[in-house]
């Protein structure tokens, strides 16, 4: 199995395509061939002419921890070239950026989920760079979470840094196909290519959208594993409340919840009463934990914790979107008036809850507050948006 970048590297015919052509290079440090060298490293050594890179949230070396932590641009010290950022004073590239590089070559692995903000600066490069008549590559790679598709689309008029356009939380696309996607979608006259992967295939058994020949690499500071990967699109919804998401602890963004004022025994069982349906594919276990940060640090949270891996993995039927959605449901039932939603800036949306800016519309947030709404009201709102997106998408799958 080859990724892009492999493939790319691999191909004198490819690779001749760049030849005296300045060329970008978007990466973080997932951004790896497949012997581990840093794909900024292998381009350079293969000959090929880079004259910039630009680093995502988190930044081209992944050490900001936290949403809207920032990167400033700096010069890299060993290349002598400029590494811009797309997460400090701006987010869109900027005209002057674009005139560093002929080609932009985006290399950056992908979680598979709406709400991972590199699926915009996807969006946002193919916008500017078909306003100054650059041309895109994206690298493409695998999609940790597979094909499966889930949630509702994003309302018009709900976009954001966190919602680029109307799809899915759960999208089921490779970024590659994601650009094709958005072109169509936008209308966007740009020059695009996809360097896609070679032997991936999202439906083998055992591996369900990542190759287990892959070592993981966390493509930011909290992905670290393909469990996280797997469970993200439901996980994510935490960081618009006050539990924690165990970001703080060895294991963030894998658990459904975390507090040091909620039974998780109880909760869990509330969600079998509720929906055990919506609990398959997985197990989940209680457990403790004490953040040395973020949420409820110093503080002993007890927590439900999603293993979405190994034997007790079913690939098609684990929904984590629902199922995150079934643990907010059974809490809110549980505990009537407990502070659920955290009321703050998020993504650099000041106006609205971070829950509805998490899930492009108010629609999970409202089924959750609404004590007669049961969790068929939730698949019916959900069933059509998920067939259309499916619908739509089909003529662009690459593999």
């Amino acid at each position: 199995m080859k990724n892009g970048i492999d493939r790319l590297l691999a191909d004198p015919a490819l690779l001749r395509q760049l030849d005296g052509r300045r060329v970008a290079l978007v990466a973080h440090p997932a951004s790896v061939t497949a012997n581990l060298t840093h794909s900024l490293d292998a381009l350079i050594a293969a000959g090929v002419n880079v004259s910039s890179a630009f680093g995502p949230q988190h930044g081209l070396k992944g050490d900001k921890q936290d949403n809207m932590v920032e990167t400033a641009d700096e010069m890299d010290p060993r290349y002598g070239i400029p590494i811009f950022s797309l997460y400090g004073e701006v987010r869109r590239p900027t005209g002057q950026m674009m005139t560093s590089a002929d080609v932009f070559l985006f290399d950056l692995q992908d979680l598979g989920c709406r709400i991972y903000t590199f699926v915009t600066t996807l969006l946002y490069l193919l916008e500017e760079a078909a306003k100054a008549g650059k041309e895109v590559w994206v690298l493409d790679r695998p999609n940790p979470a597979g094909r499966p598709v889930e949630g509702t689309l994003l309302v018009p008029g709900q976009e954001s840094f966190v919602g680029a356009a109307p799809m899915p939380m759960r999208h089921g696309l490779t970024m590659g196909e994601m650009g094709h996607w958005f072109i169509e979608h936008f209308g966007l006259d740009v020059a695009y290519r996809v360097v896609a992967m070679e032997g991936w295939n999202p439906d083998a058994p055992g591996e369900w959208g990542w190759p287990s020949s892959r070592l993981w690499i966390n493509p930011s500071p909290n992905a670290a594993n393909v469990n996280m990967a797997r469970c993200y699109a439901g996980t994510v919804m935490l960081e618009g409340t006050t539990l924690s998401e165990g970001r703080g602890t060895t294991r963030p963004l894998e658990v459904l919840f975390g507090a040091p004022d909620i039974d998780a025994t109880a909760v869990l069982a509330e969600m079998h009463k509720l929906a055990p349906e919506w609990l398959a594919g997985c197990a989940i276990r209680e457990c403790w934990f004490e953040p040395t940060f973020h949420k409820h640090a110093g503080k002993l949270c007890n927590a439900l914790i999603i293993h979405a891996e190994s034997a007790f993995y079913t690939h098609h039927a684990f929904r984590p979107w629902r199922l995150q959605a079934l643990a907010f449901k059974a809490i809110r039932r549980l505990y009537r008036d407990y502070p659920l939603w955290r009321d703050f800036p998020y993504e650099y949306e000041l106006t609205r809850l971070a829950i509805d800016v998490i899930n492009g519309g108010p629609a999970l947030r409202e089924w959750v507050d609404d004590a007669a709404a049961t969790p068929h009201d939730l698949d019916v709102m959900t069933s059509h948006d998920e067939a259309a997106w499916v619908a739509d998408v089909r003529g662009r799958l690459l593999y």
